[in-house]
């Protein structure tokens, strides 16, 4: 990664939580972090960290993030080429290519994630668990799921505007 790319990322805390560690003498307490880095123009991460005092569980996920970070393929720069379902654990995500001027419509981190990506039209829907872990991972596994026209048309041994004039007729 160039030093001139890492000022133009986009950070967003999704999640602090307490946790503890039982020993003889009582509870140990630390903090664990969530967080998305995106730099608005297909690329993100997702990272966690963890730590005694919350800014060093933030830093730790932040940088954990930035080595994790995949290239999405968009339709022009707004939205997915077509609509995907992705799973994990108990969370199930459906996501769904959406017309110019929708917005993004999806509930809790979902939203973050596609604003780090630069998705600006997008209809999303989480079943099975409310859990941040498991609906992140989800959607980067629906991510992985989705292909770009290019992929799919070196597949098939065609040219692009074969595959993209096909659903027209």
């Amino acid at each position: 990664m160039f030093e001139n790319d890492k000022s133009e990322l986009t950070e967003h805390l999704i999640t602090i939580n307490r946790v503890a560690k039982v020993v003889k003498g009582g509870r140990r307490f630390g903090f664990a972090a969530i967080m998305i880095v995106g730099d608005n123009k297909g690329r993100v991460g997702i990272g966690t960290g963890k730590a005694k005092e919350v800014p060093e569980a933030v830093r730790k996920a932040t940088e954990n993030a930035k080595t994790k970070m995949i290239r999405v393929h968009l339709k022009e720069n707004r939205t997915l080429h077509h609509d995907v379902i992705g799973r994990f654990g108990a969370g199930k995500v459906i996501l769904r290519a959406a017309a110019p001027g929708t917005g993004i419509i999806a509930g809790g981190p979902m939203r973050a994630l596609f604003e780090s990506l630069g998705i600006k039209d997008v209809v999303a829907k989480s079943t099975g668990t409310s859990n941040p872990h498991n609906m992140l991972k989800a959607t980067l596994n629906a991510f992985k799921m989705s292909e770009s026209p290019k992929s799919v048309a070196a597949k098939r041994s065609k040219k692009i505007n074969e595959i993209t004039n096909s659903r027209k007729s």
